[in-house]
């Protein structure tokens, strides 16, 4: 059972969802601690106060703002939690949008919010259903850990999820990180489509789709814990190698993804650029299809003028 982080309620104009929140992702990467290598012992962070010159325990440490070098506003956390805002205590609802309107990027960690109590579960499943009927997301306003937030309200199976998002200003433009204007021909672009075709899926499911880095940091674990020779990275059988032809590379990654995916790795070869050569080749015989009728033209010619008038 996740435990509850939050609890308020979604502000639906005016209708009021009593809810709590639950973290809707789990985190399951390795951790590692800090220890001194030469005898093991765990090297810990350990919070001083600088003016008294000790060690402080949690109890007493607190937020502040440093308004100048020598001046602190401090900050409780009953000050933070009873804001004079709306979205303190509320989940705002400010409007509702189609989900394809919304920049993925802006759009971060995911959140379940439960009805809380019998009063809650009409107006959560009413909320839910319309959401559901419409098509669309809500987004809201809402007020955690010392700042106003925008999120983003979806139906996920039986459940309204929250997604916290990013301000428009917290996004930054990409102008400076876009590469020097190039062309592509309308080959190439088939080239990525059709491979793109190749790796469609109906669904994230299967091992492509599994973490394989914690598992290879479980066995290195295992493996020294059992005092055993840690398993070795193998290998590729290719060294990647620098682009040169793309329209080869993408006939060959698309070859390469059916026999990954146990189909006919036998496929017709992607279209490739015309070259000048070709339509020069094309256009030769016509040249001597004229030729041919020229010469003929100029036998026809001598043979009439060497005959010879009939006498009467």
């Amino acid at each position: 059972m996740p435990r509850n982080i939050w609890s308020g309620a979604i502000s639906f104009g005016l209708v009021t969802v009593p809810i709590t929140v639950a973290s809707a992702t789990e985190d399951h990467s390795i951790r590692f601690h800090q220890y001194h290598l030469e005898d093991m012992g765990r090297v810990r962070v350990r919070k001083y106060c600088e003016i008294e010159d000790r060690e402080v325990d949690q109890g007493e440490i607190g937020k502040g703002y440093q308004l100048t070098k020598e001046q602190v506003i401090p900050i409780s956390d009953e000050e933070l939690r009873d804001l004079p805002l709306p979205t303190a205590k509320a989940i705002e609802i400010v409007a509702f949008v189609p989900l394809d309107s919304v920049d993925p990027l802006k759009i971060g960690e995911g959140y379940y919010l439960a009805p809380s109590g019998q009063v809650a579960a009409k107006p959560y499943k009413l909320l839910r259903m319309a959401l559901a009927r419409s098509s669309k997301v809500a987004v809201a306003k809402y007020a955690w850990s010392g700042r106003e937030r925008l999120g983003l309200l979806r139906v996920r199976d039986d459940a309204i999820v929250l997604h916290a998002m990013r301000w428009p200003d917290e996004i930054r433009s990409p102008e400076e990180l876009l590469p020097p204007p190039v062309e592509l021909s309308d080959e190439e672009i088939d080239g990525a489509l059709a491979l793109m075709d190749t790796m469609t899926r109906e669904d994230l499911e299967g091992e492509d789709f599994q973490d394989t880095y914690t598992e290879a940091l479980e066995q290195i674990i295992e493996a020294k814990r059992e005092h055993r020779e840690p398993p070795k990275l193998q290998a590729p059988e290719s060294e990647p190698g620098q682009i040169v032809d793309l329209m080869s590379a993408l006939n060959e990654s698309v070859q390469q993804a059916r026999a990954s995916r146990g189909e006919d790795a036998d496929v017709h070869e992607l279209p490739k650029k015309k070259t000048a050569a070709r339509k020069t080749a094309k256009k030769q015989p016509a040249k001597k299809t004229a030729a041919k009728k020229t010469a003929t033209k100029k036998d026809t010619a001598k043979k009439t003028s060497g005959r010879r008038p009939h006498s009467a």
